[in-house]
């Protein structure tokens, strides 16, 4: 398969008509190898707007959906990131190359593997990528001025929030099926944070979070 070309149209027909404008991550697409982080089985559609299985019920985020967050969370080269639910270690590959430290949690001992196998082919070495249950963030190595969710959540926990630097920004996906929303977080104070919807979408959950309960009287 043509890769770059594949990688070109990507950009082009998925990525920029879904409002990602910014230089640094259009670049950023083009150089970092997204096919090197899908599993084999399904390399053909690297580029594809779908979702990509990666088993255990998790997906690789959509290239569009992928990009728009990184926009959204306006990295800067001084950041520290945490994302939760590492996957491929794709989006945590993006993350590293325009912060100075990712850390990266995966609650599936395969998908660890799979992401520092590929991390490692791909030499990256700002990234501490940790098995654990990352529904309550990382207090202990907090706090962070960037928060990525790489899935869909019913809210985004207080607790995750808390874990933001003054001025830190989150972005998640929020609400359930069929809309959901994505969600960017700023911490403007320490008790005051601004919340902005700016687009919608749909993406697999991530587990071990809280769900809003349905009972009624």
């Amino acid at each position: 398969m043509p890769f770059q070309q594949a990688r070109f149209n990507m950009i082009e027909q998925q990525i920029r008509p879904w409002d990602v404008i910014d230089s640094n991550v259009l670049t950023l697409l083009a150089e970092v190898k997204r096919e090197d982080f899908v599993p084999a089985i399904y390399k053909s559609l690297a580029f594809a707007d779908m979702e990509i299985p990666l088993g255990h019920n998790q997906h690789m985020l959509s290239p569009k959906v992928e990009a728009r967050m990184l926009q959204d969370a306006n990295i800067q080269s001084g950041d520290r990131v945490l994302e939760i639910g590492t996957g491929s270690g794709y989006m945590a590959a993006l993350l590293a190359h325009q912060a100075s430290q990712v850390l990266t949690f995966e609650i599936y001992p395969a998908l660890v593997s799979l992401a520092k196998n590929n991390i490692a082919k791909a030499d990256i070495q700002n990234i501490e990528i940790r098995q654990s249950d990352g529904a309550f963030g990382a207090s202990e190595d907090g706090p962070f001025d960037v928060i990525i969710l790489s899935g869909s959540v019913s809210e985004v926990p207080k607790d995750l929030m808390n874990q933001l630097s003054i001025g830190g920004r989150l972005v998640a996906i929020t609400g359930s099926e069929p809309i959901m929303r994505a969600t960017l977080i700023t911490r403007a104070t320490t008790n005051y944070f601004v919340t902005t919807h700016p687009w919608d979408t749909v993406a697999t959950r991530l587990i071990n979070f809280p769900e809003p309960s349905h009972f009624s009287f």
